[in-house]
């Protein structure tokens, strides 16, 4: 069974709603925050703390698995579920962000992404089909297209021709074959440009992916500039998918995107914080 959505209820003061995703390995009510396992492990916790502190789903990274210690080792000990000991859902990234924040050791083209590895120097090449490969091997029940996140300062032309690269790399990544419990959702790209978010999201709903996420956000613009972008799609977003805003995980900006419609958020920044001996409170931020 691929996970799938079902929204309960929506606000009448707002876009904001709530629901449920609906996966093998249970039911994850939303809005839903996914703390990020990386290379399959949230970093100082254990999974019984994770499952205490989680509504049981979370993130790991497709190509840092990819990179150490391979998909094949992971897909051997049975997945990466079982390589975890994680008996909750989880949702692999595609790899697309790191094309953002490795952008020192990487270049582009219609092929892909060429990285040089960031320890050994090993020339790389991730292309759409590798990305939804590796996610496929990994298991993970939800897994990500593979796109460009672009600098949000990129120029006009530049960003245009991301998104319709990102399109084309979304189109060869659904051609590869998954598990049948793997949902796979598209990325909607375009910058603070409002005609190409719009032309992404219409175009990408359109290939038939099983959720949208709003990608290339709090990757360094102002956060009126977030919201404004937000405002901007809130209309033409699926009322049948998951919302997935990539990236974003501070209370603020988490209630404030909720208000936007969003159902689901991750990023390292909470356990980051927490690990540097700050926490959250209803009084604020205590670091």
């Amino acid at each position: 069974m691929k996970p799938h959505f079902e929204q309960r209820h929506a606000s009448s003061e707002s876009a904001a709603r709530s629901g449920v995703l609906i996966t093998r390995r249970g039911e994850i009510p939303t809005p839903v925050f996914m703390p990020v396992g990386t290379q399959a492990s949230v970093k100082t916790l254990d999974v019984q703390e994770i499952s205490s502190a989680s509504e049981g789903l979370i993130l790991a990274n497709a190509y840092h698995l990819w990179v150490q210690p391979g998909e094949a080792i992971v897909a051997a000990h049975g997945g990466i579920h079982a390589f975890m000991r994680w008996e909750g859902a989880l949702l692999t990234d595609s790899g697309g962000f790191q094309v953002h924040s490795m952008s020192d050791i990487r270049s582009i083209d219609e092929d892909g992404v060429r990285f040089r590895h960031h320890k050994s120097g090993e020339k790389l090449l991730m292309t759409p089909e590798t990305s939804i490969g590796v996610q496929a091997a990994l298991g993970s029940d939800i897994a990500m297209s593979f796109d460009e996140c672009a600098p949000f300062d990129a120029d006009y032309d530049y960003m245009k021709a991301s998104v319709e690269r990102t399109l084309r790399w979304a189109e060869r990544g659904l051609s590869v074959k998954r598990p049948d419990h793997q949902a796979l959702y598209g990325i909607v790209q375009g910058g603070p440009f409002a005609d190409l978010r719009k032309r992404s999201l219409e175009r990408t709903m359109a290939l038939g992916f099983d959720g949208i996420a709003i990608g290339g956000l709090s990757v360094g613009e102002s956060k009126e500039e977030m919201y404004r972008v937000l405002d901007d799609l809130q209309d033409d977003l699926p009322s049948t998918m998951p919302r997935y805003l990539m990236g974003v995980g501070t209370p603020d900006d988490i209630l404030e995107s909720v208000a936007r419609g969003i159902d689901m958020f991750d990023c390292v920044h909470p356990t980051r914080f927490a690990r540097h001996g700050g926490a959250y409170t209803e009084d604020g931020a205590l670091a």
